[in-house]
């Protein structure tokens, strides 16, 4: 089967397209013939070399930890009747490091048979794929957060995946959102998806712009998407007694070194939130629902043949793509 592996640490360069051969499903996996496959952020971070601490990778590997397709192999003590299910699922990398976000750009894949998401109709794969990751991120968050009608909402990265997400949750529960991204391409976006209030934060005073919008107060929620610079800039701004919630680190590190006691804000990183596997399958299967019914929208905003994973993975370092990234197999 083709797949894409890193050959070494490096730029998107080293991404290349090779004959590997096709993994077999051992007792209590399935093999899943892929459609699409999801492109993290995570995983320029990982082709570049950063994060070897945490993820113990080493090239060659084959890219990717998310993918969506049909079932059509299954190993020992799983249910023939799954074969050809649509489906999406985290991947399990044979024989290279079970559990690690790899093994998705790839013709063929392999998924633990308990963590799978059947697509329901009126889904696409390619919807249900780019919510593989930040379907149960947001619904996380979401929750956490309890919303309130009337509160102020300050999203930060805005336009991206999680970004459109909670844009929708936070609009749907009734409160005002102010959207930080850079660029009008990006800004436009989020306004159609609902954000009353939208700022540029490559603008100096962005943050200015984001207290006039509350009255010199702050917002009370903060989704921080972006980390970084933009993020401690979020938090300095919240409301006493507010909530700042950071989940990404697109512009630098996790926020947070300008937490302010004496403020009383609360301050959570991704890992406070809590998903664990029981977690994810309920929040998996909420987002699901919510696409089916069409009362939430996912952003793809740009695809790719798998042979072009190494322009996706530019796409997204360049700060261009909007939403979601998906390669299409």
């Amino acid at each position: 089967m083709q797949a894409v592996q890193v050959k070494e640490f490096g730029g998107p360069d080293v991404l290349e397209i090779r004959e590997v051969p096709a993994p077999e499903p051992a007792a209590g996996q399935v093999l899943v013939r892929v459609a699409a496959a999801d492109v993290m952020f995570l995983d320029t971070r990982l082709r570049s070399g950063w994060g070897t601490d945490f993820f113990a990778v080493q090239p060659p590997y084959v890219a990717g930890g998310a993918i969506g397709g049909t079932i059509e192999a299954v190993g020992s003590g799983v249910d023939p009747a799954l074969l050809g299910t649509r489906v999406t699922a985290r991947t399990v990398a044979s024989g290279v490091g079970g559990g690690l976000p790899i093994g998705g750009y790839a013709e063929q894949a392999l998924a633990d048979a308990g963590q799978l998401n059947r697509i329901p109709d009126g889904v696409t794969v390619e919807q249900a794929t780019a919510v593989v990751h930040d379907g149960h991120t947001a619904m996380a968050a979401f929750e956490r957060a309890e919303i309130r009608p009337g509160q102020q909402v300050l999203i930060t990265a805005a336009a991206g995946g999680l970004g459109t997400l909670l844009t929708q949750l936070a609009r749907r529960a009734g409160a005002s959102v102010i959207a930080a991204a850079r660029g009008e391409t990006k800004l436009a976006l989020t306004r159609r998806l609902g954000a009353g209030v939208t700022v540029d934060y490559s603008e100096t005073d962005w943050t200015a712009q984001v207290l006039a919008a509350t009255g010199d107060k702050g917002p009370d929620v903060v989704f921080d998407g972006a980390g970084g610079a933009p993020g401690d800039a979020g938090l300095r701004i919240t409301a006493p007694g507010g909530l700042f919630i950071g989940y990404g680190a697109a512009a630098g590190e996790f926020a947070g070194a300008a937490a302010d006691d004496a403020r009383g804000v609360e301050v959570l990183g991704l890992y406070d939130l809590g998903i664990g596997n029981d977690s994810r399958a309920r929040y998996a299967t909420r987002i699901l629902e919510l696409l089916a019914d069409r009362e939430l929208e996912v952003v793809v905003g740009q695809t790719f043949p798998l042979a072009d994973a190494a322009a996706a993975h530019a796409a997204i370092e360049a700060r261009t793509a909007l939403g979601r990234t998906l390669l299409l197999v």
